[in-house]
């Protein structure tokens, strides 16, 4: 990492990265060693049980709401989405599978390898990438695929998150399509296979490796990036080099990449064949409590919108205008429409979109009502794509807790 990323505006030198970073993978105390070492903010609870989480600061990162240390998940804390329609980099949420967290990097050594059906392989520094054309740019969202399991009902397994695994940024690299053409594939290719520096630290945990489809890989909007928000992308979110998926769950958005292998089957490595599935049917669900026939792998969002404006349990004056803002998103397809409800979902108006920053971003929207009578009310937000698809009104259930895009509802007060 180059030293000006952990420059005084950061309030993290290099030294003290390098220091704490390793305590991540110190011991099974390494919470409360972190939570020391960096104080610990303050604490929330998210709005589910057993949803009392420390905010804390991690290297490069502000206080961030902490699932878990080893390895390390921070969620951002759900008032940033109200604040810009980019994510910042210091309240972007992390997701590792493995303990083995790389924290020294040297950007002079790094190396990526093009490899496998490849008629040329290439082994490549981040200058030699940087030269082999003009740089692309997208706006793009990530988000886990767990992002909300916190919220299903029954509770499933896996870390209970509230909304906000996801985050909006624009990402700056070379598409994959670059490369896959300097290294030339050869006939068969099928998938391509991509790895990064995380690693396991027992032998029998599979490697997080995820591929995706030759002509996907290739298509152009599938890249490389080593900047985010016109910086060097942060260590815990994948430098130097961190694959962007647009429009695909974050479980492809493989961080910190040395390794590209060209394949000529359909790859069935843990990450793909076991885990990341979800029931292979149009809704991708099951009725509560069953398990799925057959699971096809995790693939592209669904279609969500939130309130980011309102919090559920807010109290809000009779006879006085409210402006409610809050984000939309899909694959790709790109936002149509979306409609508010302050009466829970009974009437619906449209609400105004904001700018676009491109398709696979989130969009604000924003609107205005007079809440009229005193006692409960709920808010509700829903989006429309422009292929018709839009969010259920009662949640979809899966045993993973994938996927979800359910209205969701802000509870508020008038008084």
């Amino acid at each position: 990492m180059t030293p000006s990323s952990f420059g005084p505006a950061r309030a993290m030198n290099r030294r003290r990265f390098l220091h704490t970073a390793g305590l991540l993978t110190a011991s099974s105390a390494v919470a409360g060693s972190v939570g020391r070492a960096f104080g610990a903010q303050n604490r929330i609870t998210l709005p589910f049980e057993n949803g009392e989480r420390e905010l804390v600061a991690f290297p490069q990162k502000r206080p961030l709401i902490v699932l878990t240390t080893r390895p390390p998940q921070l969620e951002t804390p759900f008032a940033v989405f109200n604040e810009n329609i980019l994510t910042p980099n210091d309240a972007f949420f992390v997701r590792y599978h493995l303990s083995g967290v790389p924290t020294n990097i040297d950007p002079a050594t790094f190396r990526l390898r093009v490899r496998g059906k490849v008629n040329t392989p290439l082994e490549l520094s981040l200058d030699d990438l940087k030269r082999m054309g003009t740089p692309v740019e997208v706006v793009a969202v990530n988000q886990c695929s767990g992002n909300s399991r916190g919220h299903f009902k029954p509770r499933v397994n896996g870390g209970q998150l509230s909304h906000g695994a996801m985050g909006n940024a624009r990402w700056t690299g070379i598409p994959v399509k670059t490369l896959l053409e300097k290294a030339g594939l050869a006939a068969g290719a099928r998938e391509v296979v991509f790895n990064g520096l995380d690693r396991p630290l027992l032998e029998t945990t599979p490697d997080f490796t995820k591929s995706l489809e030759v002509d996907h890989a290739g298509d152009g909007g599938v890249m490389l990036a080593w900047a985010m928000n016109g910086q060097d992308v942060p260590m815990l979110n994948g430098y130097p080099l961190r694959l962007v998926v647009p429009g695909y769950y974050g479980t492809y958005w493989v961080k910190h990449v040395n390794d590209i292998e060209v394949v000529d089957q359909q790859y069935t490595g843990f990450w793909m064949a076991s885990a990341y599935r979800v029931p292979d049917n149009p809704s991708h669900s099951v009725e509560p409590g069953t398990a799925p026939k057959r699971t096809d792998r995790i693939s592209r969002f669904t279609v969500r919108s939130f309130i980011t404006s309102v919090t559920d349990g807010a109290t809000l004056p009779a006879g006085r205008e409210v402006a409610v803002r809050g984000i939309a998103f899909d694959s790709g397809q790109g936002i149509r429409e979306v409609t508010f409800s302050s009466d829970g979902g009974r009437t619906w108006r449209g609400a105004e979109l904001g700018t676009d920053l491109g398709r696979y971003s989130f969009r604000e929207w924003r609107i205005r009502f007079t809440p009229a009578q005193r006692g409960a009310q709920t808010l509700m937000a829903r989006a429309l794509n422009r292929i018709g698809e839009s969010q259920p009104m009662e949640p979809l259930w899966n045993p993973a807790g994938y996927l979800r895009n359910v209205v969701e509802p802000v509870r508020v007060e008038v008084v």
